[in-house]
């Protein structure tokens, strides 16, 4: 019997980010997945068409103030986290990851779940600005056709 849906991405997060072995990403496990959803519950959104998650997508709103001290790299990917609390006024989003499984891929899931997160945080936060720190070419790509959908700035963290 082959892996699970929620295997393979457990698996795809650790092969695209290897944030267990870099200091400076957000290691997801359950106490960041709590700490996400206390900030927005749009932070952490899953694809999935009953077989599990096909896709699962992480957007941190945050402030102006955070966001920029990352794109300088004064604070890291964590340091980001642990600084955005849920009372403050969120102006930004950062686009933290998409992961979709293979075979799903190029089929718009990314930027359709994202741009539901975004709807949902905009709702009550003036967001006009979107970041990013991008690890590979369909990641950017895919955050630029995000900005374009919901007509944001799109400001990157370059390395």
């Amino acid at each position: 019997m082959g892996k699970s849906n929620f295997e393979r991405m457990i698996q795809l997060a650790d092969e695209v980010f290897s944030s267990k072995n870099d200091p400076q990403q957000l290691d997801v496990n359950e106490e960041v997945m709590e700490g996400l959803f206390k900030i927005h519950p749009a932070c952490l959104s899953e694809y999935e068409e009953g077989e599990g998650p096909l896709a699962w997508v992480i957007v941190i709103p945050t402030s102006k103030r955070i966001m920029n001290a990352f794109l300088k790299k004064e604070i890291s990917e964590k340091e980001l986290y642990q600084q955005t609390q849920n009372e403050m006024r969120f102006e930004t989003i950062y686009l933290c990851s998409a992961l979709v499984l293979d075979e799903y891929r190029k089929k718009g899931i990314a930027k359709k779940t994202c741009l539901e997160a975004i709807e949902k945080i905009q709702k009550n936060h003036g967001i006009d600005t979107l970041f990013l720190w991008s690890f590979t070419p369909e990641g950017l790509h895919c955050a630029e056709s995000i900005a374009k959908a919901t007509k944001l700035t799109l400001l990157r963290r370059e390395d």
